[in-house]
């Protein structure tokens, strides 16, 4: 090229605008939220071996570590690469999220049938003729598991309420005997909270009312509408990632499960990071706001003060032998290894019960592999609504807050009896 053309290619290149930078591999919005966030950085060497090998906290990320199965999930999103600095970011970014980020009310409950029963509550009214979710956690875990989808339900529908209970042994809640955890001591549970909600917030009658309930909780809410205590109170229910076929195989490994968890934690931020990392809650925010009414600080005499001294002391004794210090001083609010003399009563005959109850029905799975063979039949009958979220875990209400929250709201809108439009009678025309 002759000198006159390259002034000429020069002169038209130094006229175009400057080059834009390149992707970060971030969302804006992702960079403001951590931006505003300012948490120390943790010392990885407080976890165990191998603690932490995987530093993805996206929902969208699938891998063959979900809890019981995700082998029918269809499809794999690989998250885009983050710089470093951003990733070690990501990786603080553990701070407890108070439950009234989520909640209006944390109610206390005591029934006047049962006054040695204190229930713990976390509540959002219900406005106009707005539907009450009620909600029944897993074995473990408490009513913070619902808080994420609590918020979700609110942005579709903003007039639904929500009423996430800690069920006996967990969370805030405190008995006479913390260790009953047979099912119809636990549906009775449910339907007294409810009866001292309506006391205690003078209700005049119960509101519509949508059953939802995870693992163990669907047991328990199935056992409810079965026994129809609710009685035309209750328009529907919905039960997630559990079915009685895979729930009764799961039973002979959770021993194994049970001896592979940390026996306790440094710090909350720590048991947060835990269960993000081994995947057991796929999605980071929700792990924030519902791990930390799961541990209590054992160092503390023998409670975090969320906990009924009673039960905390229970739990307490059956580690301490396990931790013999305080190194680890957040251990686990429900002794897990106590409640297995309960384990076939919760779920023998839930699939019948499940399609023999009376209202709408929905079931929501991680995976269809999960379908025994009486629940196959009766989806192929239309006795019930079928859904299958791939790339969640088994807490796939906190995994995918958001699409749970779609379903349940459209759920609702077919089971709502005021929206029913009736025909004229023949005398009105």
């Amino acid at each position: 090229m002759s000198a006159l053309g390259r002034d000429f290619f020069k002169a038209k290149l130094a006229k175009l605008p400057a080059m834009p930078p390149p992707p970060l591999g971030a969302l804006p919005e992702e960079l403001e939220e951590l931006e505003e966030l300012d948490i120390e950085d943790e010392d990885e060497d407080d976890f165990p071996d191998g603690y932490g090998e995987n530093d993805e906290y996206h929902e969208g990320v699938l891998d063959d570590s979900s809890s019981a199965s995700s082998a029918s999930s269809t499809s794999t999103i690989i998250a885009p690469p983050s710089r470093p600095e951003l990733t070690a970011r990501r990786r603080n970014n553990l701070e407890p999220i108070p439950w009234n980020h989520h909640f209006s009310e944390n109610l206390q409950l005591t029934p006047s049938s049962n006054p040695t029963s204190h229930f713990n509550a976390y509540y959002t009214p219900n406005t106009g003729s707005g539907p009450l979710f009620v909600t029944h956690h897993g074995a473990g875990s408490s009513g913070l598991s619902f808080a994420a989808l609590a918020s979700e339900i609110r942005k579709i529908n903003p007039e639904a309420g929500i009423f996430s209970f800690d069920a006996r042994g967990h969370g805030g809640t405190s008995t006479s005997n913390d260790q009953d955890f047979s099912l119809s001591t636990l549906s009775t549970d449910l339907y007294e909270a409810l009866l001292a909600a309506q006391e205690q917030l003078r209700w005049e009658s119960l509101p519509p009312i949508i059953l939802v309930g995870h693992s163990l909780g669907g047991a328990v809410i199935t056992d409810l509408a079965k026994r129809g205590l609710l009685g035309d109170r209750l328009l529907a229910y919905a039960v997630l990632d559990v079915v009685e076929g895979s729930a009764m195989d799961a039973l002979h490994s959770m021993q194994s499960y049970l001896l592979s968890r940390p026996t306790g934690f440094t710090s909350l931020n720590q048991g947060i990071e835990w269960h993000v990392r081994s995947r057991t809650i796929r999605n980071g925010r929700s792990a924030r706001v519902s791990v930390p009414a799961l541990l209590y600080d054992y160092s503390n005499s023998g409670g975090s003060g969320d906990v009924s001294s009673s039960s905390s002391t229970a739990t307490a004794n059956s580690g301490a032998a396990a931790v013999g210090s305080n190194s680890r001083p957040w251990r686990w609010r429900t002794d897990l290894a106590t409640t297995q003399p309960f384990w076939q009563d919760w779920f023998v005959g839930l699939s019948r019960k499940f399609l023999e109850a009376k209202g709408g029905k929905l079931l929501i799975l991680a995976g269809t592999d999960r379908l025994d063979k009486e629940l196959i039949i009766g989806q192929m009958q239309g006795k019930y609504q079928l859904l299958v979220l791939p790339e969640v875990g088994h807490f796939l209400h906190e995994d995918a807050p958001e699409k749970t929250a779609i379903a349940l709201v459209e759920f609702y809108k077919r089971n709502d009896r005021s929206a029913l439009v009736l025909p004229k009678k023949v005398w009105e025309m």
